[in-house]
């Protein structure tokens, strides 16, 4: 995997973004969906040694080293949502300015405890990431071992560009 192109790709991809927020004032072009939940699900497999299933399979996105299915969530917002219950999740953060981080790494059952009374919105359920940790904190599971640093998003072209718009 060239999980090392991630970072400067993702600076592409800002800087695309706020050239259209330039160009159309007053409307936001945030990355979103698919696109976000495959790049939480590709530096999940690189810094987590995560096997990948396939795209789109119902309820899971890997399994662990120990064979634990794992549903993994990437948001740049302050909530996730889910579908169903899973054995375990892994939901992690994107900062455009300060890269990834760790949100919740434990058991699904706590997190579907909480959400599965809501309606459900497309069978979506949210949750907020402040819930999330403190899921963490009053029922800690077994987290699965990051054995790799997040991708770090802050290269050097990119901190070059974000002291020219900023």
């Amino acid at each position: 995997m060239a999980i090392t192109e991630i970072p400067a790709l993702i600076a592409q991809l800002y800087q695309i973004v706020d050239r259209l927020e330039q160009i159309v004032p007053g409307r936001k072009f945030t990355p979103d969906g698919h696109l976000v939940g495959s790049l939480g699900e590709a530096v999940a497999e690189y810094s987590y040694g995560l096997t990948l299933l396939a795209a789109s399979f119902k309820q899971h996105d890997a399994t662990s080293p120990e064979k634990i299915c794992v549903q993994i969530k990437l948001t740049q917002g302050t909530s996730v949502a889910l579908s169903y219950t899973c054995d375990h999740l892994l939901v992690l953060h994107l900062d455009r300015h300060k890269g990834f981080s760790e949100v919740y790494n434990g058991s699904g059952a706590p997190v579907w405890e909480q959400i599965s009374h809501k309606a459900d919105h497309g069978r979506q359920r949210p949750i907020s990431l402040v819930q999330l940790r403190k899921i963490a904190l009053l029922s800690p599971s077994e987290p699965i071992t990051q054995i790799r640093p997040f991708p770090a998003l802050m290269d050097d072209d990119h901190k070059k560009y974000l002291n020219q718009i900023v």
